[in-house]
């Protein structure tokens, strides 16, 4: 697709509707890390894996070996083969990466965080629009189905009012991890999906954090979102803990809903008074109601880069756009700024 046609057809995306998969499609991935190895099976399963670049040769190789496909070493000669790729690198090499992408003509995914700063992430946006191509942001978690059945659920009225958002994501130390601390590596996720699922802005934030052994970077942290309107988020991360927990609760006016991300499930629940004896407050009559959803357990990575290629192929937004992947990463600098300042930021 032209870029002009591209650019006149460019509409939203509707999240509720799956994503069909496109006819195949060249892709490459770059960075074939613990993430992009998973990228890389996925595309194996559902385009055309034309390539895969790493700096390091040994483990390309392996995988480009794995999934019979070819190995460069040299990033740019593999956006000459391809139609969309994958850049599954450190933070910190996104936006050389994503820019050469991009000016070649070829679709991007880029892995969460956008960019390391927000200014390289907005000229990334801006780039995308100028050369009409897909950029994507990997908020993995808006394509959990269990967060597609909450952003339905909100939208059509079924929970009510939402009051507040409390997210839990903890775990023990990711090995893989040394170029960003908790915030940027866990919290982003469920900044992005308290942002999704309340669909407002956020006015500030206010985030504490620590870290353990004088670290460079923040082992935990808890984080206030303040929305326009009088929503509240929290959002409580670690990765100092043994075991590993990924929920969202929603209190809204209706009903109490837990989100589950690993188990795909969703748990609501509500209370009823009954009757009242003024001269027994010690027996409140009191009817409580929990009902289990189990929703049918999809992989969120494949669903996430079908929806991108449908994107690519469509010329409709992505779930998660190159401007949501940047407003999330504005929120998430704001939070460890905070941290480090100890202060309210205003956003």
């Amino acid at each position: 697709m032209d870029i002009e046609k591209r650019k006149n057809n460019r509409t939203q995306h509707n999240p509720y509707l799956p994503s069909p998969l496109p006819p195949s499609m060249k892709v490459g991935v770059i960075g074939v890390g613990a993430m992009g190895k998973n990228h890389a099976r996925v595309y194996s399963e559902i385009a055309d894996l034309a390539g895969i670049s790493d700096v390091f040769e040994e483990a390309g190789k392996k995988v480009s070996a794995q999934y019979g496909t070819e190995f460069y070493g040299d990033y740019r000669e593999l956006l000459k083969k391809v139609d969309a790729v994958s850049i599954a690198t450190p933070t910190v090499a996104h936006y050389e990466i994503a820019k050469a992408a991009m000016e070649a003509g070829v679709n991007v995914l880029v892995e969460k965080p956008i960019t390391d700063l927000p200014e390289k992430g907005e000229e990334l946006v801006r780039l995308a629009e100028k050369n009409g191509v897909v950029i994507a942001v990997g908020q993995i978690e808006r394509h959990n189905p269990v967060v597609d059945f909450a952003k339905r659920a909100m939208d059509d009225g079924r929970f009510g009012e939402l009051i507040t958002l409390s997210a839990r994501r903890v775990s023990s130390f990711p090995i893989r991890i040394s170029d960003v601390g908790v915030i940027l590596d866990l919290g982003i996720h469920d900044i992005d999906a308290i942002r999704y699922l309340a669909g407002k802005e956020i006015e500030s934030v206010y985030a504490t954090a620590g870290s353990v052994d004088e670290k460079t970077h923040e082992d935990h942290a808890s984080i206030t979102l303040n929305f326009k309107g009088g929503i509240t988020g929290y959002v409580e991360t670690s990765w100092l803990t043994p075991m590993k927990v990924r929920k969202l609760a929603m209190t809204t006016k209706k009903e109490f809903v837990t989100l589950d991300y690993m188990n795909q499930s969703a748990e609501i629940s509500t209370t009823q008074f009954g009757d009242v004896d003024d001269r027994n407050l010690f027996n409140i009559p009191l009817e409580y109601r929990t009902e289990k959803i189990n929703m049918k357990r999809e992989e969120p990575l494949k669903r996430e880069l079908a929806d991108f290629l449908s994107a690519v192929k469509t010329g409709k937004d992505p779930l998660v756009t190159g401007r949501d992947g940047l407003e999330t990463l504005k929120v998430t600098v704001a939070a460890l700024r905070s941290s480090q300042e100890k202060r309210v930021i205003t956003l």
